[in-house]
């Protein structure tokens, strides 16, 4: 469809953009445009699925990992997502970016955004094709997108493919180093923790990723409200409940297939001070302290070490970024204050106004 038709789209509530990738380790540029242009014209909800045999189950520690340097068919195991990790918080947090970005520029504060990486032998998310009122895709060039499922097929004729950009790749990030036995590609237990209020993209990079590595069970810690009391704007926080269950809904559009354990946090540790089978811990640059406290009192309790992973994107202020993106993350303001101070402004001029 030619730019002139897109730009004369209407907008919809729903819309979802399909797309793939044919690497892991660069930065994925020919997203950018596509993805804004899905998110101008959505009022509501915005689903993202990236499909690629890298996104398959891993091969056993033991079996043939794919690398970020083939291509592998579409049969094949995935990547070995511990191994992989900067590249794929990258990958999530360059998608996520471009759509706030967008959303906030133009005022769409609340857009729902979900992006979902799907292997090619995992079951389609086909509901969320389903319920689209709008399917988007793209694809880099010289690539073709994975075969979709036949109720996705039937919409074929709806689709609108859009051009994938041309921006030069930035400089690759460096390859990760071999691989560590002492390191599997997935965690049978892992765990986080986080407030997870007006659940936005910043939030669901740090669950992608949990749930991105463990293997049977993720625990997801939940602050629970009287830890709350002093939160800025705190008379629009959503209650406990509505944030357990708006974490919930999206882990299991996320990842399918895993146990999602979501308890009350009313301290730092929840159950990674006393739960033995939690083998590995994921939290953002914000809250290493944190796991610092944790790792002192599993030491305390003879409990064994976790493998902490750190997701360094969400501040912005590490190298595993690229200088251009940095810059635009830290105007993108993925931050549960920042949406419920607009809530407030919003409903305080809507209630000046009808006075």
């Amino acid at each position: 469809m030619p730019a002139v038709e897109i730009a004369a789209l209407g907008d919809v509530r729903r819309t979802v953009l399909l797309t793939t990738v044919h690497n892991i380790h660069d930065t994925p540029n020919f997203l950018a445009s596509p993805v804004s242009t899905a998110a101008r014209k959505t009022t509501e909800a915005l689903g993202i699925v990236i499909l690629s045999p890298f996104f398959n189950p891993p091969a056993e520690p033991d079996g043939s990992a794919t690398t970020a340097e083939e291509r592998p068919n579409a049969n094949a195991p995935g990547i070995s997502r511990t191994a992989y990790w900067d590249d794929l918080q990258r990958l999530l947090t360059f998608v996520y970016v471009q759509a706030t970005k967008v959303a906030q520029d133009m005022g769409k504060i609340l857009l729902d955004v979900d992006v979902l990486l799907k292997g090619t032998t995992e079951p389609f998310p086909e509901q969320i094709v389903r319920d689209a009122d709008r399917i988007f895709s793209v694809i880099p060039h010289d690539t073709e997108l994975p075969a979709l499922p036949a109720s996705v097929e039937q919409r074929r004729s709806e689709i609108i493919v859009l051009p994938p950009d041309e921006h030069p790749l930035h400089t690759p990030a460096p390859p990760p180093p071999p691989l560590d036995p002492s390191i599997p590609p997935l965690y049978p237990v892992v765990a986080l923790g986080g407030t997870f209020d007006h659940l936005h993209a910043g939030h669901k990079i740090l669950l992608s990723m949990g749930a991105w590595i463990a293997k049977e069970k993720l625990i997801i810690g939940i602050t629970d409200d009287p830890l709350l009391v002093k939160k800025a704007y705190r008379e629009v926080l959503e209650p406990l409940s509505v944030r357990t269950a708006r974490t919930r809904a999206f882990l299991e559009l996320f990842r399918p297939g895993i146990v999602y354990d979501l308890v009350p946090l009313n301290d730092v540790y929840g159950p990674t001070g006393w739960d033995p089978n939690v083998q590995a811990l994921v939290v953002s640059k914000e809250t290493l302290p944190g796991a610092a406290s944790i790792d002192k009192r599993r030491k305390e309790l003879s409990l064994p070490a976790l493998r902490t992973f750190v997701i360094d994107v969400i501040s912005a202020t590490e190298s595993s970024v690229d200088a251009e993106d940095a810059a635009l993350l830290k105007t993108a303001k993925m931050s549960s204050t920042y949406i419920r101070e607009w809530i407030v402004k919003n409903q305080g001029h809507k209630a000046g106004s009808s006075s």
